[in-house]
């Protein structure tokens, strides 16, 4: 991987002028998504259903999808890259996702009750990830909550431990540290526990120790402090809530020995990898196999989706009823019918090669971009996951993505909206997600926004 030293100070300069320009542009290019955006505000807050879909310089309204399409309410038409926030691997109208939910819908979209379905979508997903049991519930966030209420049923422990800017949903336990000030988040190899917003009780925030990623020495320091406190540790095992950040050698393998020994369990959130960064995701990948993982988005095929995927001794506790893990939309059948479409019928050898080919494109071609116009960056990219790092040093943790700028990000993300190519907003941080539906010219027109952005910030 080539880095480049940093640009001179005048491109900088001249990369403030860009964003405003661009975004301009952005605007002008939008004016239904503005009308709707005041007039959903009378009724919704901030005019959207959740604060990330209010990224500046405004929220864009969509009308369709199309294949590796999305068409936004005023007619212009994008490679949808964005994915849903990555949950769209399948792409757009898919005929076997929209044969299995048209069928579903006709049988009954909800009994609160188990169906076949949800027989054949455990199956699978033990095939794909090597653990025995499985439940089901209905978002990454969910599966997370359900992760850590079993670990602590099961070892009667308060205590657990999340990786500093690591995003695990949105529910008390893990909404600590996700994107802490500098002025507050402590010194770098002890972290402080940082409530992400006033909701968060301070009580809760105590109970969670925050370490940095990668650091072994950081865990057994927090396991010895703590001795039979720590019921267990969520970790994504690829980072991918600052871009995308890779374990070091061991220390996934290292994670687990560490707990084990300390009586603790180790969880894997594959909400982001699963899936997307291989067929079994990043435990595939790594051949690490954890107590739990957690699994959603690209799972059900576009509807929402969440499962926890366990040991067997661990998954005792949940039948003898040392954790109760209910919920009225559990299996819900539509939802299973999606998911079984996506997993057997969709997502099979042919589309990861697929996926080989569609993200060798994007990272040889922004590689070649980068270097010959000497941006500082790099591209990380596994399966149908993917990102740019605009910076001259390889990102290892947190502290390294908060200290790098995050314009590039947010400008390449402007260039590439008005060129035509839908990315998730907050550039610095998210991922590029491909589609089983997209074609080459998809992949290109993405290292052609590329090149017209570096030409212009390198002018």
């Amino acid at each position: 991987m080539a880095l480049v030293s940093p640009l001179p100070v005048d491109h900088w300069v001249a990369l403030d002028g860009l964003i405003e320009e661009q975004e301009r542009l952005f605007v002008a290019r939008m004016p239904r998504s503005r009308a709707l955006l005041e007039r959903a505000a009378e009724v919704l807050a901030g005019g959207v259903t959740s604060s990330w879909q209010a990224a500046p310089p405004q929220a864009v309204w969509l009308s369709h999808g199309r294949a590796g399409h999305v068409f936004d309410v005023d007619g212009n038409e994008y490679v949808d890259l964005h994915a849903g926030f990555g949950a769209m691997l399948v792409g757009h109208g898919h005929p076997a996702i929209v044969a299995a939910v048209t069928e579903q819908v006709a049988r009954g979209t909800h009994f609160a009750q188990p169906t076949e379905s949800i027989i054949d979508v455990a199956t699978e997903l033990r095939r794909r990830f090597g653990l025995p049991k499985w439940r089901f519930c209905n978002s990454g966030t969910e599966a997370t909550m359900e992760a850590i209420h079993l670990m602590r049923a099961v070892t009667d422990r308060p205590r657990i431990i999340k990786v500093e800017g690591s995003y695990h949903g949105h529910h008390d336990h893990t909404q600590i540290s996700v994107y802490p000030e500098a002025r507050e988040a402590g010194p770098p190899a002890r972290p402080l526990s940082v409530r992400e917003h006033r909701g968060i009780p301070l009580e809760l925030a105590r109970l969670v120790e925050v370490v940095p990623f990668g650091d072994l020495d950081a865990v057994e320091r927090v396991l010895l402090e703590y001795p039979d406190e720590i019921a267990g540790m969520i970790v994504e095992p690829i980072m991918m809530n600052i871009g995308i950040v890779t374990p070091p050698p061991g220390y996934l393998e290292g994670l687990r020995a560490l707990l084990h020994r300390h009586g603790a369990f180790l969880t894997f959130d594959e909400v982001k990898t699963g899936l997307a960064v291989a067929p079994g995701g990043a435990i595939e990948l790594y051949g690490v196999i954890p107590d739990i993982v957690c699994v959603a988005k690209a799972m059900g095929g576009g509807l929402p989706c969440g499962a926890i995927g366990g040991t067997d001794e661990l998954f005792a506790r949940i039948t003898d009823g040392t954790y109760e893990q209910v919920g009225t939309f559990n299996g819900n059948p539509l939802t299973m019918a999606a998911a079984r479409a996506a997993l057997v019928d969709v997502l099979d050898d042919a589309a990861y090669r697929r996926f080989d080919v569609l993200r060798r494109i994007i990272v040889d071609g922004a590689t070649e971009v980068l270097a010959r116009f000497g941006v500082p960056g790099y591209v990380r990219a596994f399966g149908a996951k993917g990102c740019i790092v605009f910076h001259d040093r390889e990102l290892r943790d947190y502290r390294d993505f908060l200290a790098y700028d995050g314009r590039f990000g947010h400008a390449n993300w402007l260039y590439q909206h008005n060129g035509g190519v839908f990315l998730p907003p907050w550039g610095k941080m998210e991922q590029f997600t491909l589609s089983v539906q997209h074609s080459d010219a998809d992949a290109e027109r993405f290292v052609h926004n590329l090149e017209r952005f570096a030409a212009a910030v390198t002018a």
